[in-house]
């Protein structure tokens, strides 16, 4: 047994959600956290979308992009709005609508889910795109919102097509399950998978479902990531000051500042 498995396996059988299961090293998921520390580079932040749910922080480094893929189809689509303005296509899967929330001619939608094989209701990432753009290998950025497909859909996408994204802001559901070993052996994979080809630029947590704590790590429920290429950063370092001036809550309420396990403080 490796070192880290053996770090995982000193977790304790205990209930997650109501079910038993061993649990996750509290040593192995700082060390997940740590390599998702944000980092602030030479882009500066911008916000395309609606100040509140729908709106997301990116790097000012959209120049180039062709295309944004938008999995995930909401009551708000002015992120998407936003990108066709600065001239991309920009193609939305969704199986549980009729439509965007708005028309735009540079809207491309096709009544699916995405996940991690193709069939009658589902389509890959892979599939989806060679199916939207053949013949070319253009820059692109994802913006995923797929309620807890997210994790089977970057596992099953090709390395090939992952490094198209020049930015990837996803949001993932389900964070304190991270504690149940079976879970967090999945979910980590899809992390790393991530962090080899793209470095984590911000977070922001979903109010809307609040945070877990556990033996002094708080997990928000839900919470939005903000990838870049590595080969689009010149310079690094720490971020360190949350919430970004341009951050807002994702509903009315309680705000919910990000936890400081997740940042270098």
């Amino acid at each position: 047994m490796g070192q880290i498995q053996e770090k995982i396996a000193i977790g304790l059988l205990g209930l997650v959600n109501g079910y038993p299961t061993y649990a996750t090293g509290k040593e192995v998921l700082q060390e997940l956290l740590r390599k998702l520390h944000p980092v602030t580079t030479d882009k500066s932040l911008i916000r395309l979308g609606p100040p509140g749910d729908g709106g997301y922080l990116v790097p000012d480094d959209l120049a180039g992009i062709e295309a944004c893929f938008s999995p995930g189809v909401a009551a708000c689509s002015d992120f998407e709005k936003d990108c066709a303005q600065r001239g991309m296509s920009v193609f939305l899967a969704d199986r549980s609508v009729e439509a965007p929330a708005i028309m735009h001619p540079k809207f491309h939608f096709i009544k699916k889910f995405i996940g991690a094989s193709t069939t009658d209701g589902f389509i890959t990432m892979d599939d989806w795109v060679a199916s939207s753009l053949s013949g070319t290998q253009s820059e692109l950025i994802l913006q995923m919102d797929i309620e807890g497909y997210e994790y089977e859909t970057f596992l099953s996408m090709s390395n090939q097509l992952l490094q198209r994204f020049r930015i990837i802001i996803v949001e993932f559901h389900d964070l304190p399950r991270l504690w149940s070993l079976p879970y967090f052996s999945l979910a980590s994979h899809v992390f790393e998978k991530i962090l080899q080809s793209h470095a984590c630029v911000h977070l922001h947590p979903n109010n809307a479902c609040g945070s877990i704590v556990k033996d002094g790590i708080e997990m928000p429920r839900i919470m939005e990531f903000t990838f870049l290429r590595k080969d689009r950063i010149a310079r690094s370092s720490s971020a360190t000051v949350f919430p970004h001036p341009l951050d807002g809550d994702n509903v009315k309420g309680s705000a919910l500042p990000l936890p400081k396990c997740w940042y270098r403080v």
